[in-house]
């Protein structure tokens, strides 16, 4: 289960490829909190899970086994995620 992290261990994504024998291949990322993460699995829980161990933590599943996969919105939600994540001097030397 590969995970991309930044400084001292802060991760911002995990990728999951039949986690425990669930048959899903995923992109875990950070939310805001269990608020957005609600709605964005109510919009559209094809998509989007509550993944277990992280899902308590406000993280999102994102299934990336579909053959619909919009990567340029994978690609945002883990730019999110990152942006979550990483200290304020990364991010000012990433928004120069």
């Amino acid at each position: 289960m590969p995970c991309f992290y930044i400084d001292k261990g802060k991760t911002f994504a995990w990728y999951t490829h039949d986690h425990h024998r669930d048959g899903i291949s995923a992109v875990l990322v950070k939310t805001s909190g269990a608020e957005e993460q609600a709605m964005l699995i109510d919009a559209d829980s094809a998509t989007y899970f509550r993944p277990a161990y992280f899902g308590h933590a406000g993280w999102i599943g994102i299934r990336v086994d579909q053959a619909d996969v919009d990567w340029d919105h994978i690609s945002d939600r883990v730019e999110t995620s990152w942006r979550m994540v990483a200290p304020r001097k990364m991010l000012e030397d990433h928004n120069r």
